[in-house]
């Protein structure tokens, strides 16, 4: 049971870990807290800070938490945690998805750990009276997360690299084969190169201006002042005009071409 709510930019609050939730078996893994995302929106995010290593963006999969893959020293870290300990947080920040209304048909689009900002937009969504299609994707079965929280929200299709679930292939395999016509809006969120290539068929299907995408880069300062997350040409800092973008703010950006470290050295994917 949460206890309390927190909405704030300043110094992180103290949150106790009241549940852990290993939602696949490569190192994937849900914390709940003792405290809500006040009024967070589907997309949003909050500053997690590990004490003793770094504070590391996570976007909100529930109310009262996040959901993240180990993948360098703050993850692990954090992924060594045990119900009781505590973090520091600060947020919700930055721009979410946009909410769909009674009777709209939407296609979600996720790969990978990018389902978790994607299942409370389904879930929102479909408390709305949309109609809701989901192309779920992952390496493997064992890789996939929130598949039960999407099926709850809407009609799922399912698809694995190695065909070990679902359709074998990728997710844009499926969705070169949709008519994209008939969706008032498309949300997006995997790795980006995932996301690339599914710009590129939105492209080809002119469905580019009804999309939305979930862009991650490096952050510091999560409130826009630091500019490391500035997007090429446009200079939109991702903490705070993002972390999601209509699929239009990314055409001709380095969105799918690459990306800067900590250092700011630009990486190619």
């Amino acid at each position: 049971m949460t206890n309390s709510c927190f909405s704030f930019g300043g110094l992180p609050k103290n949150a106790k870990i009241i549940k852990i939730i290993d939602e696949a078996k490569n190192q994937k893994r849900t914390l709940l807290f003792d405290a809500e995302f006040e009024n967070a929106a589907p997309g949003q995010f909050g500053m997690v800070w590990i004490r003793g290593t770094d504070e590391i963006p996570l976007g909100c999969s529930f109310k009262n938490g996040v959901t993240f893959q180990v993948v360098g020293d703050a993850t692990k870290t954090l992924f060594s945690l045990k119900e009781g300990d505590s973090v520091g947080l600060r947020g919700p920040f930055g721009n979410g998805f946009s909410i769909p209304k009674k009777g709209d048909k939407i296609l979600i689009v996720a790969g990978g750990i990018g389902a978790a900002p994607l299942a409370p937009l389904a879930e929102k969504a479909n408390e709305a009276g949309a109609k809701v299609t989901i192309i779920l994707g992952a390496r493997s079965a064992d890789d996939l997360i929130f598949e039960k929280r999407f099926k709850d929200a809407g009609n799922v299709l399912l698809t694995t690299d190695d065909g070990s679930l679902g359709r074998k292939g990728f997710v844009t395999t499926v969705l070169s084969e949709q008519d994209l016509g008939k969706f008032s809006k498309i949300y997006v969120c995997g790795p980006e190169i995932m996301m690339k290539f599914v710009m590129d068929i939105l492209i080809q299907k002119n469905a580019v201006e009804k999309s939305e995408f979930s862009m991650e880069r490096y952050f510091k300062c999560g409130i826009g002042v630091c500019g490391a997350c500035c997007i090429d040409e446009t200079g939109v800092r991702v903490c705070k005009d993002g972390p999601v973008f209509p699929g239009t703010v990314l055409l001709n950006s380095e969105f799918g071409k690459y990306h800067r470290d900590a250092s700011g050295k630009r990486i190619k994917y």
